[in-house]
């Protein structure tokens, strides 16, 4: 009996321990996902600053110089949203060669293709380094250069659809990715929300959007009417059966992720606030297309420009969290982190095995990454929950 009696307490005792066991593993790795994730964030940051800086820039301080100054300006840029002062001999680098590509007429470009594009970027980029103001007489006449190229009606017309858009250099065409960027630079070099060319941009943004409201009366306006927005509005006729990836069946225009985050990020820069019907229609549509692992309608078409716009956007409308279409709540910074870890080259670098838009090129999805990156510092309340 007592030998039976040690047994039972030997296999009880086994079981506690194993039990335990369990206990602290399961209490470990639930800890470890509370802690804050600002160590994981700057380890991704500093191996892909590292190898810009060892791997990306040529010795004349720009990156992937054959694209214009773009990709400099952004890589730039993303080097000085994660700390890295004017001083830093990459930086400084980087800078000299983008001044290189400072016109006469104030713009900030290389061919002249991509004018507004680059210049829009180029003021990103030197407003960061502009503390000392050492750039200011170059981002007033770049301002003056892309606020002179926004696509205004003949006449005056508010009706007109490409009323307050921008291209990408010159007349023709606008776009929201475009229009976009032209919000961001003015917003960076201090213009008021309700500067008169951010306010006419908003009129553009708002007719890309799938949304018929009084501030959308096209043509597109209700065909889709999901809320999500789209990159362009054509004016000639669309035959849906060109694209399925673009066009709805009845003539509509898709909306996808990238152009959402862009449309979201413009309208909270315009100064919408949360109540207004185009900004809650557009975070309906993120929440049920929430993803980080694609860009929701474009799969992996543009990912890192993608993550890009969904961080700034995110970041910009205070958002901390998004809750999804089956209702979960989702920390989109630390699932970016996440997704970013596990996306990172062993060099460093981030790269897209989808070419288009040349997200081959690591000096450019790296510098997307980064940027985005630097969007996801955790806030007090997600790193220390009451």
């Amino acid at each position: 009996m007592k030998s039976n009696a040690n047994q039972n307490t030997l296999t009880w005792a086994r079981g506690l321990g194993r039990a335990l066991a369990i206990y602290l593993t399961l209490a470990t790795a639930a800890f470890s996902q509370s802690l804050p994730t600002n160590s994981n964030r700057e380890a991704l940051i500093e191996k892909g600053i590292h190898y810009l800086q060892k791997t990306g820039q040529a010795a004349d301080g720009s990156f992937s110089a054959k694209a214009g100054p773009g990709i400099t300006a952004l890589v730039v840029t993303s080097m000085l949203k994660n700390g890295k002062s004017i001083d830093d001999p990459s930086v400084a680098r980087g800078l000299k060669s983008l001044e290189g590509f400072v016109k006469p007429d104030g713009g900030i470009y290389g061919s002249g293709r991509l004018m507004n594009y680059e210049t829009c970027i180029a003021m990103l980029c030197f407003s960061s380094a502009n503390k000392d103001g050492r750039y200011n007489t170059i981002l007033k006449r770049a301002r003056d250069f892309v606020t002179g190229m926004q696509h205004v009606a003949a006449g005056g017309d508010a009706n007109d659809p490409w009323e307050g858009g921008a291209t990408y250099g010159g007349k023709g065409r606008p776009d929201l990715s475009n229009t976009s960027y032209m919000i961001e630079a003015l917003k960076s070099v201090d213009a008021p929300s309700d500067d008169p060319a951010i306010q006419r941009a908003l009129l553009f943004v708002s007719r890309c959007q799938n949304l018929k409201t009084e501030f959308n009366t096209t043509e597109f306006a209700d065909k889709v009417n999901d809320g999500g927005f789209f990159y362009e509005l054509p004016l000639e006729k669309i035959d849906p059966s060109t694209s399925d990836e673009r066009y709805t069946p009845n003539g509509g225009l898709r909306s996808y992720g990238s152009m959402t985050y862009s449309g979201l990020k413009s309208m909270v820069y315009a100064g919408l606030s949360k109540e207004d019907k185009r900004v809650k229609a557009a975070v309906e549509w993120i929440g049920k297309h929430y993803a980080t692992d694609s860009n929701p309608g474009m799969g992996s078409a543009g990912l890192y420009y993608y993550y890009n716009v969904f961080a700034a956007a995110l970041s910009a409308s205070g958002s901390d969290t998004i809750t999804d279409a089956k209702s979960v709540q989702h920390d989109w910074r630390r699932e970016l982190i996440e997704e970013l870890a596990k996306r990172q080259n062993a060099d460093g670098s981030w790269s897209n095995q989808d070419a288009r838009w040349f997200e081959n090129d690591k000096n450019l999805s790296t510098a997307f990454a980064l940027i985005a990156l630097s969007h996801c510092q955790e806030t007090p309340a997600t790193t220390s929950p009451k």
